[in-house]
């Protein structure tokens, strides 16, 4: 089973008595099924209910520990602290004390992890495999390329490489599919509008994977069906990437093009897009 470092992710810790109620009431998903070797995936919204951050919630005796995009672990302290009011809580950037790591290819745990080690399969998708945090982080036998080519492969976003902070609507992103969205906890930041957005069926782009022919176009290159503009590409390697685009411009067989490449989407196995016209095999 590979394991990659992921240099680019951070961890904030959250300790005190209220730790679970607080990001209960504030985080997309439900904290209460947090518990050793079990993590939870949610986000941070707005108010009005775009996405800022998203994270894997962890535990470890009486704190918990959130795997997050490096970037973006200052801003959730900060973002979170402002709601802390009379909560017995404590919120703090530990990012210099854990690597973050991922293993894939998989059922079982990964072995010969270092004592203290936390591990849990990642709850997006079994395919996803295991998210690693340890304070002596154990050898590797993969790069971080890889893991981000097998994410790519999946269809799974990575953070603000393909989502907008105060923009990006969670079902964009796949929330709903891949357990990042508790529609029976109660109240959260943003709940609004992201049930809204599910119950009326408001969406109306969804971020696709695509396979790439050509050279690889940066990220935020348009994407063009019959040179109308249908989207945009996101983050992409080695001919892989993920694309926003619009749901009604998706269909069999339908090629794209960003910049001088050609693109494919594909709707994955764990996506569900309303009718069949937009499927895509």
């Amino acid at each position: 089973m590979p394991i990659a470092l992921l240099t680019g992710r951070g961890v904030v810790k959250v300790t005190g008595e209220d730790r679970v109620g607080f990001l209960q009431g504030l985080v997309s998903n439900d904290v209460s099924k947090v518990a050793p070797g079990v993590a939870v995936w949610a986000a941070l919204l707005t108010p009005q209910g775009k996405w800022l951050a998203d994270f894997f919630v962890m535990a470890e005796g009486e704190r918990l520990l959130l795997d997050v995009e490096a970037a973006q672990a200052a801003m959730l302290v900060q973002r979170l602290s402002r709601f802390r009011l009379r909560a017995r809580v404590a919120l703090r950037d530990a990012s210099a004390e854990f690597a973050v790591m991922a293993a894939w290819g998989g059922s079982e745990a990964p072995g010969g992890l270092p004592p203290g080690t936390l591990a849990a399969p990642d709850p997006r998708l079994p395919e996803a495999g295991w998210r690693i945090l340890a304070a002596v982080p154990p050898v590797v036998d993969a790069s971080e390329a890889d893991w981000d080519l097998h994410r790519l492969r999946l269809g799974l976003p990575d953070g603000s490489r393909d989502l907008e902070p105060e923009k990006s609507v969670l079902l964009e992103g796949g929330f709903d599919e891949l357990g990042g969205v508790s529609w029976t906890k109660g109240c959260y930041m943003g709940q609004e509008l992201t049930a809204r957005t599910k119950y009326r069926g408001l969406l109306k782009r969804r971020i696709f994977p695509v396979s790439v022919e050509g050279g690889l176009p940066p990220s935020g290159t348009p994407v063009l069906r019959d040179g109308v503009e249908v989207g945009e590409l996101r983050s992409a390697r080695d001919g892989f990437g993920l694309a926003l685009l619009r749901i009604d411009a998706v269909a069999a067989g339908v090629v794209l093009s960003a910049g001088g490449a050609r693109l494919t989407p594909r709707v994955p196995d764990w996506m569900r897009l309303p009718g069949a016209s937009a499927a895509v095999s």
